[in-house]
């Protein structure tokens, strides 16, 4: 097995390697003067089954060209399999024609990634599960439920805890991590003016007095959260706490949650932590370096991935 590490998530992909007591493999991902990506991989992978870990995260284009390069050297190197670990997606938002004349960008990364020369691919938590269709290679997703749950029950007292889906479209996944921690669900009920900016308009379900958990795949903006959160508190919830896998938190959106009414944000290590992220008095990280690294070994042994959900 050998492990290799793009410039995206440094941090993650040396957990990944600690987890699985494998060293990284020995790879230059450097810029030209042109800022043209250049790889070269310093150890032997012939026959080896391989793979790249790297999130397409901030700056997205550089982080995907970077995934896509590492993949055909690998190819042209002749390992045995290339598997793409993407723990972040990027794109994953432009899975449909929301109007005419609009790209499906997810299905044009999903392309690259396969004619690049993987084999499979194996992410965290898809922003839609149909993407996984969009390969026409194995693809494993992830759920960082199992991590978030864990710190949800070593944190908190269940009995008084209310799941809280953020909108209508994020019901089925905030619905699973309330039946694996047996507390009830409501749902923030919201018309988005224009893109960027949201509105809560009512709370579907009973809040008051609850300690309210908004759960969701990816904050980006922060504005749906920190709204959602007013909104429920203006119902009566005791307090607001989100926990969400992708901590995309661009622009102004750490400063826009420290100054919020939500008492903790707590996001997954899938994407590398700004300083910003890092000293935020509300916003904590948990690893899912143990998660994707059994998913890696299971995948190298040939054994079922699915089953680390049961």
């Amino acid at each position: 097995m050998k492990i290799l590490a793009g410039n995206s998530n440094r941090p993650l992909s040396e957990a990944i390697a600690a987890y699985l007591g494998v060293p990284l493999t020995k790879c230059q991902v450097r810029r030209f003067a042109d800022m043209e990506v250049f790889v070269e991989i310093l150890e032997n992978v012939r026959g080896q089954d391989t793979f790249v870990v790297q999130s397409t995260s901030f700056p997205t284009n550089d982080h995907l060209m970077e995934a896509l390069i590492m993949i055909d050297a690998l190819r042209r190197a002749s390992a045995r399999r290339i598997t793409a670990v993407m723990p972040y997606f990027g794109y994953a938002r432009q899975d449909r024609k929301p109007g005419p004349r609009t790209p499906i960008s997810a299905k044009l990364v999903a392309n690259l990634i396969t004619r690049a020369g993987a084999d499979r691919v194996l992410t965290v938590d898809l922003h839609a599960g149909q993407i996984q269709g969009f390969f026409d290679i194995p693809t494993d997703n992830l759920f960082a439920a199992p991590v978030l749950v864990r710190d949800i029950q070593d944190k908190l007292d269940l009995s008084n805890v209310m799941v809280v889906s953020p909108d209508v479209g994020g019901v089925v996944r905030a619905r699973a991590l309330a039946k694996r921690i047996n507390a009830p669900l409501a749902i923030v009920d919201k018309r988005r003016e224009r893109a960027g900016e949201s509105e809560v308009m009512n709370i579907i379900g009973e809040v008051k007095g609850k300690s309210c958990i908004l759960v969701d795949d990816i904050i980006d903006s922060g504005g749906t959260l920190c709204n959602a959160a007013e909104a429920l508190l203006n119902e009566g919830a005791a307090d607001v706490r989100a926990y969400i896998t992708h901590g995309v938190l661009s622009g102004g959106a750490v400063a826009r949650i420290s100054s919020s009414k939500l008492k903790e944000l707590v996001i997954t290590d899938s994407i590398q932590s700004t300083e910003a992220v890092r000293v935020a008095k509300n916003i904590r990280v948990v690893s899912i370096a143990p998660l994707i690294g059994e998913a890696i070994d299971r995948t190298a042994k040939e054994e079922s991935v699915s089953s680390l959900f049961n």
